[in-house]
C-alpha cells in the first residue's frame, strides 16, 4: 500500500512539474505574442514552443504589441533533417503598400546541406536589398538567438549577439530610413519550393512532413507603439523617449563588432545584392555610402 502510494505521488509530482513548466514556458510567449495562422498547428513542449509546416498549412505567430526602435530576440532551432523548400521566417513589419519590413528567413536544404540566411530591408515599400550567408554552425542541432537591432542610426541583424549585417541611416545622402512606422513582431512557417532551396530546383519532400522549427526565450526590449495613436505620434513619442536604443554607444558598431561583421562577410557570405550587376547594372545608391 506504501508503495502505491509512493508511486501515486511520484506520478502527481511528475505531472504538476511537466505542467508547471509547460505554462511557465509558455507564459511570456502569451504575454508577448500570439498565434495567427492555423494554431492548430503549434505545440508547447517544455520550455519551447513549435510551429509545424505541413501538406495542408503552414503556420505563424506576430506580436501582440507594434514597436518602434529597440531590440527583439528570440531563440530559435530550425527544422531538422531534409527541409529542402521550406522557409523559416522571423522578421518586424509595419502595414500598408509603403510598410517597412526587416527580414530574417531561413531557407531550407537538403540532409547535410548547410541552411541559408538570407536577410532583406524594406522600406516604404521597396525591398530587393537582399543578402544570403551560411551560418557557421547547424542551426538545427542547438537553439540560437536571432535578433533584430533597431534605432534611428541602424538596423543590424545579429546571431548570437554577432552582427551580420548592418543597415545605416543614411538621410543625409537622401536616402530613406525605416524610422516613422509602428513594427509588429512575426514569425512563420511555410512552404516556398518554388524559389527556396537551389532557385526552386529542389522541391519539398512531404515524406519528411511534419517539418518542425521550435522557439523559447522570447524578448522585445522596445518603445511601444498604442494602436490608439498615429504613426506620426508615436514616431515622434519613441524618437524622444530617451530609450536605452539611441544611447550614442550604439549609433554604430564598436570595434569588436565590426571585426566580426567583416569576418561574417568574408567567410559566410555568399550573396549580396549590392554587388549583383546583373540585377542592378548602377548600383544601389545606398551601396556606394554603406562601409559595411
Amino acid at each position: 500500500m506504501a508503495a502505491a502510494s509512493s508511486s501515486s505521488f511520484m506520478h502527481l509530482a511528475m505531472f504538476l512539474t511537466l505542467f508547471f513548466f509547460t505554462v511557465n514556458a509558455t507564459a511570456k510567449f502569451d504575454e508577448l505574442f500570439q498565434p495567427y495562422w492555423a494554431a492548430d498547428h503549434f505545440s508547447f513542449v517544455g520550455d519551447a514552443v513549435n510551429m509545424k509546416l505541413d501538406n495542408y498549412s503552414g503556420a505563424g505567430f506576430s506580436s501582440k504589441s507594434k514597436y518602434i526602435f529597440g531590440k527583439v530576440n528570440i531563440q530559435i532551432k530550425l527544422v531538422e533533417g531534409d527541409s529542402a523548400g521550406t522557409v523559416t521566417a522571423f522578421y518586424m513589419s509595419s502595414d500598408g503598400p509603403k510598410h517597412h519590413e526587416f527580414d530574417f528567413e531561413f531557407l531550407g536544404n537538403t540532409t547535410g546541406e548547410p541552411y541559408v540566411v538570407q536577410t532583406n530591408v524594406y522600406v516604404n515599400g521597396v525591398g530587393n536589398r537582399e543578402q544570403r550567408l551560411n551560418l557557421w554552425f547547424d542551426p538545427t542541432k542547438d537553439f540560437h538567438t536571432y535578433s533584430i537591432l533597431w534605432n534611428q542610426r541602424q538596423v543590424v541583424f545579429l546571431v548570437d549577439e554577432t552582427p551580420i549585417r548592418v543597415h545605416t541611416n543614411l538621410e543625409h545622402k537622401g536616402i530613406p530610413f525605416p524610422k516613422d512606422q509602428a513594427m509588429g513582431v512575426y514569425s512563420s512557417i511555410w512552404n516556398a519550393d518554388d524559389w527556396a532551396t537551389q532557385g526552386g530546383r529542389i522541391k519539398t519532400d512531404w515524406t519528411h512532413a511534419p517539418f518542425v522549427a521550435s522557439y523559447r526565450a522570447f524578448e522585445i526590449d522596445g518603445c511601444e507603439c498604442p494602436v490608439t495613436t498615429a504613426d506620426i505620434d508615436n514616431a515622434k513619442r519613441c524618437a524622444n523617449s530617451g530609450g536605452w536604443w539611441d544611447q550614442p554607444v550604439l549609433s554604430e558598431l564598436n570595434v569588436h563588432q565590426s571585426h566580426q561583421l567583416i569576418w561574417v562577410r568574408a567567410n559566410h557570405m555568399i550573396y549580396d545584392y549590392c554587388s549583383d550587376t546583373a540585377r542592378f547594372p548602377s548600383v544601389p545608391v545606398e551601396c556606394e555610402h554603406h562601409r559595411h
